[in-house]
């Protein structure tokens, strides 16, 4: 790979004229675990001190686990690659996730920032407590936020790191093929499996 395009892929541009917003636009990858290691912690807290058993609490947080793999897979599909026919849709989604597709090895763009992170979650704690009731939502929320954790860092370990298990490989090379081959397939990043269910698993070309 050359040196300018290794430059380009790793480059930060701004993604806004005011220095205060643009600071928000970036993030070290060990805020997430600061901020929401804790989060997991006290909706597991919350479903013993609610009166669930311990295994009550595991099943509600695997199944908040099993629901963000299903979110992750539909937010990267509709909503991360949704490309409106508008400039302002456009530039939204630049900010949103085409930067990333731009500069996919820029360090401080690979996990959530808390701006978008923290607003998206109160909204989905919402949505947990509207459906499951409580105490229910929190074991069953902790599972959801462990779910994105793992996404967030799973996400910087495939663009920063060659993984040595087979696992770790297959979901690089999947990522990869994302980034550099066609992004109409592969949006799962830390689980292929809503790709395999909904078809949209990345192959290599001639295998399509």
């Amino acid at each position: 790979m050359s040196s300018h395009r290794t430059d380009r892929l790793s480059a930060s541009p701004p993604l806004f004229e005011s220095r205060f917003l643009d600071f928000f636009s970036r993030v070290h990858p060990s805020i997430p675990a600061i901020v929401f290691v804790p989060v997991v912690a006290v909706g597991v807290w919350a479903g013993f001190d609610g009166g669930y058993d311990v295994l009550q609490v595991v099943g509600l947080f695997l199944l908040g686990l099993f629901i963000w793999t299903l979110s992750e897979y539909w937010l990267h599909r509709l909503v991360f690659h949704w490309e409106p026919d508008h400039p302002l849709g456009s530039r939204l989604h630049f900010i949103m996730h085409g930067v990333h597709h731009e500069h996919p090895n820029d360090p401080l763009r690979l996990v959530m920032p808390p701006a978008v992170s923290i607003p998206l979650a109160a909204l989905f704690l919402s949505l947990f407590a509207l459906i499951f009731g409580t105490p229910a939502a929190y074991p069953a929320f902790a599972g959801f936020i462990a779910g994105y954790l793992t996404y967030d860092y799973t996400h910087y370990h495939l663009h920063h790191h060659v993984p040595r298990t087979t696992a770790g490989k297959q979901l690089r090379e999947q990522h990869m093929r994302h980034h550099f081959q066609d992004h109409r397939y592969g949006y799962g990043v830390s689980s292929p499996l809503w790709d395999y269910v909904f078809r949209t698993r990345s192959r290599k070309l001639n295998d399509r």
